[in-house]
């Protein structure tokens, strides 16, 4: 049984969803969104709630299920609120910066990189090192971040690269004479 999708989805204060067979569509201060949800998978609204349950006692079924009820929860809370990741870049000359809708990297290579900022995200340069990347729908913001960071991921002997603001760079130590 799924610890997830057992529990239902509370609709937030400020949002408006709706139930068209197995299509959700969300609307809020932030946007709008919608979620297919799995042939697999049975949704009901009942009382502002979205509940979950397998359609049958399948291992699709049931990996589908907490999925489903994860993605309804993001939807909903993502037109409310919103998602943001931040990035911290470390490095000698290493900074960023926002040209019109494109993010400026200076990243050690022999050229800059830009990247185009992608409809529905929002990216803020708040100091040369530090970038905020923002929006409703979070797999859309997870995808720009990891985007982002790919293009000089942390590496492990000076921690110099672009990271997550949460995550640990496990360091090791150099070569000993």
């Amino acid at each position: 049984m799924s610890r997830i999708g057992k529990k239902p989805v509370m609709i937030p204060e400020g949002v408006t969803a709706t139930l068209d067979g197995q299509k959700i569509v969300a609307k809020g201060p932030k946007g709008e969104l919608s979620f297919v949800v799995n042939d697999d998978v049975l949704v009901k609204l009942e009382d502002g709630k979205f509940s979950v349950d397998p359609k049958n006692n399948t291992k699709v079924a049931r990996s589908q299920w907490g999925m489903s009820r994860t993605m309804i929860s993001n939807t909903l809370s993502g037109v409310k609120d919103g998602f943001s990741k931040t990035l911290e870049i470390n490095g000698v000359g290493y900074r960023a910066a926002m040209q019109g809708n494109k993010l400026q990297l200076l990243l050690g290579f022999s050229h800059e990189v830009l990247y185009d900022v992608p409809e529905g995200v929002d990216i803020k340069v708040t100091k040369p090192t530090e970038i905020v990347v923002s929006g409703f729908d979070k797999q859309k913001v997870g995808q720009v971040a990891a985007e982002i960071r790919k293009y000089r991921p942390p590496e492990p002997y000076k921690g110099k690269g672009v990271k997550y603001a949460d995550e640990y760079v496990f360091r090791k130590e150099g070569k000993k004479k």
